[in-house]
């Protein structure tokens, strides 16, 4: 995340008023930004809600939110939900819990599935990986080790599970999804029967940055939907293509392509999301992350951001959530934040010196997926319902660079 450029200020952003400013919202940067469908790609309201501290009543909140895009009962009511959470690393920034800066907080998790629940779903099942080579090991574990009251979710609604989706989980096999629009990487992938065993997927994320992506969000979210059991820890195959996929599982279309893992890694996000479309996109950002996406990247700190995002097309809500950060969602990949540092200590020799660039960069995943056809990430064509998006901007760079007073995090 070093040497990123071009950020938006929040001083811009007062100084342009109160709509969405025209060149944030349209404009396309270099490296040949992918390209719109004709027509343009699905777009669908998205609510933020502005939330100072996790102890408020997130359930009144998340209630609002979701009548705020349309309301949510006739998708849920009697429906089996799936709630892919994030819980990406172990270790805590000193005086927070891992849910405040790096996984999705608990209470908003208990607050969404008792929204859930009082719409009538028939049965929500939070869904992650534990990450465990022990045999025994369940999801549950891993959240009480988190400091969770699991109790507290169970209870939340009528009949709440835990699965732990780094392998086959309570399935007999692997679910094979294709990638239902135009691929760029993979055909298909095989994930945890629960990804298709669900009639209603919400990808529940941490609105944070990301060492390699720049980001992370909802999108992003959904990349640990792929089991490290089978893929064997992913990053092999998934971030720099090292090796190809188990016999078994779906091949790559080419694996000649490149490996880089900033050109990689954003068009196979794409592809998961396209194998298995998310039907509510949740950003959790009360508390965050900048600098990276956890206390294990350097330089990372923790922030307080004070929103939550929420709505129905997930790119739609990923892009409402990167301009809520402080960031354009049609930036280019040598502008901030997908103008990245990558700690050498920890990638390959060459993933710090891409071919075909002079600087480490990641592509900008929201443009992928509106060229195919998943979503618009056009805040111009983005109907924003609650507060708007300059009222919960907060700056994530400027804060990261120490160019902002600290009266907020």
């Amino acid at each position: 995340m070093k040497d990123v450029i071009r950020s938006i200020t929040r001083r811009r952003w007062l100084a342009l008023g109160a709509g969405v400013p025209a060149g944030l919202a349209c404009s396309a940067t270099a490296q040949s930004a992918p390209q719109p469908p004709p027509g343009g790609a699905p777009v669908a309201p998205v609510a933020i809600a502005k939330v100072r501290a996790y102890d408020e009543d997130l359930v009144a909140v998340v209630r609002r939110m979701f009548d705020q895009i349309g309301g949510l009962q006739a998708q849920v009511q009697g429906k089996t939900i799936a709630v892919k959470v994030n819980l990406t690393g172990g270790n805590n920034f000193a005086g927070y819990s891992a849910g405040e800066t790096h996984w999705v907080h608990p209470r908003v998790v208990g607050a969404v599935t008792a929204v859930l629940g009082g719409l009538g779903a028939k049965r929500i099942r939070i869904l992650e990986s534990a990450g465990s080579r022990r045999a025994d090991y369940q999801l549950e574990d891993k959240l009480l080790q988190g400091g969770w009251d699991v109790n507290a979710i169970r209870n939340a609604a009528q009949l709440v599970e835990f699965e732990d989706t780094n392998g086959l989980g309570f399935g007999k096999q692997y679910s094979t999804l294709k990638v239902k629009s135009k691929p760029y990487i993979f055909p298909a992938f095989n994930l945890n029967h629960s990804y298709e065993d669900c009639d209603f997927l919400i990808s529940l994320g941490k609105a944070k940055n990301h060492e390699e992506m720049g980001v992370t969000m909802a999108i992003k979210n959904m990349f640990g939907v792929t089991p490290a059991a089978l893929y064997g820890g992913r990053e092999r195959i998934f971030h720099y293509g090292q090796v190809q996929a188990p016999a078994g599982a779906p091949a790559e279309i080419d694996p000649l392509s490149n490996r880089y893992e900033g050109w990689r890694l954003p068009r196979i996000l794409v592809d998961i999301i396209g194998a298995r479309p998310v039907d509510l996109a949740i950003s959790d950002a009360i508390i965050s992350t900048c600098g990276g996406e956890g206390p294990w990247v350097l330089g990372a700190k923790p922030i307080h951001p004070g929103f939550l995002v929420a709505g129905r097309n997930v790119v739609n809500t990923d892009a409402v959530t990167m301009a809520a950060m402080g960031y354009n969602p049609r930036a280019g990949r040598h502008e901030a934040p997908y103008r990245v540092y990558k700690g050498p200590g920890n990638h390959p020799k060459e993933q710090l010196a891409p071919a075909d660039e002079k600087f480490q960069y990641a592509d900008n995943m929201m443009l992928l997926a509106e060229a195919a056809g998943i979503g618009s990430a056009d805040l111009n064509r983005i109907e924003v319902r609650g507060v708007s998006i300059r009222e919960a901007m907060f700056d994530f760079e400027a804060y990261w660079k120490n160019q902002m007073p600290k009266d907020k995090g």
